[in-house]
């Protein structure tokens, strides 16, 4: 009979767990830990849509945009603040790429941990942008050399991909045109060009003005020059001198 008791009392410790069976170490690391979190797809582009907003609040008429979706097997780090930017050689116009960066925080780059840091890292986000505005053309047929008037121009409702065009009458008229043009076409600076101050052939009075002196003269021009150009002007016994176009035929000579 004892020993029947002592058989069944070294069962039941046997069945009983042990301390270290029970809880693990709290030192022990833990297993399938978590990686880093990723980046939101969805920040990114939010990021670049403000920044459009901003950086073509100033253009006249209406701004519509389209941001391609990003490849959702691009996996980043995610980033406690996001920077856009526009490339270099790149416009807010057309078919573009805005960029999107992450520089690590001063915070984390102080961080004795650095394991803990973020990357930097960059991306380029292709962006479809479009202008809607009233553009000047011409109402007529005009020819090469034509001086614009306000008679000479209509509008039109156009939605560009392209920079370039005016929407004020007095951003054209009085300015030339360097060739001839349709009725309805749109106009754009390289057409026109500024009236000429000076033309060839012409006398004109050179001017010159330093310390102390004033010399006025003439001469004769040997090309054509909008104010603010350089001309070459014939003077007495046939010597050449250059200077900048003014306007009322003036030259005037930089000493």
């Amino acid at each position: 009979m004892h020993l029947m008791k002592k058989l069944l009392l070294i069962a039941f410790l046997l069945l009983q767990p042990t301390a270290t069976g029970a809880a693990p170490a709290r030192d022990a690391p833990a297993r399938n830990a978590p990686s880093a979190a990723a980046q939101d797809h969805a920040q990114i582009r939010n990021t670049v849509a403000d920044f459009v907003q901003q950086q073509t609040a100033a253009l006249p008429g209406k701004v519509t945009y389209q941001i391609d979706e990003i490849d959702r097997r691009i996996v980043l780090p995610k980033c406690d603040e996001l920077e856009a930017f526009l490339p270099a050689g790149s416009q807010l116009i057309g078919k573009t790429s805005i960029g999107v960066r992450c520089t690590p925080s001063a915070r984390k780059e102080e961080a004795h941990d650095r394991s803990a840091r973020t990357s930097g890292w960059s991306i380029f986000v292709p962006v479809q942008i479009r202008l809607s505005l009233n553009l000047l053309t011409s109402a007529r047929q005009l020819p090469l050399g034509h001086t614009l008037q306000e008679q000479d121009l209509a509008s039109q409702a156009t939605e560009s991909s392209q920079s370039g065009g005016f929407t004020d009458p007095k951003q054209v008229v009085g300015k030339v045109l360097r060739y001839g043009i349709a009725a309805g076409q749109v106009l754009r600076e390289g057409m026109l060009r500024q009236p000429y101050s000076v033309t060839q052939g012409q006398i004109v009075q050179l001017a010159a003005q330093g310390n102390g002196f004033s010399i006025r003269s003439e001469g004769v021009a040997l090309n054509n020059a909008s104010e603010g150009q350089a001309v070459q002007v014939r003077v007495g016994a046939g010597r050449v001198i250059s200077g900048i176009a003014r306007a009322g035929g003036v030259v005037e000579i930089v000493p």
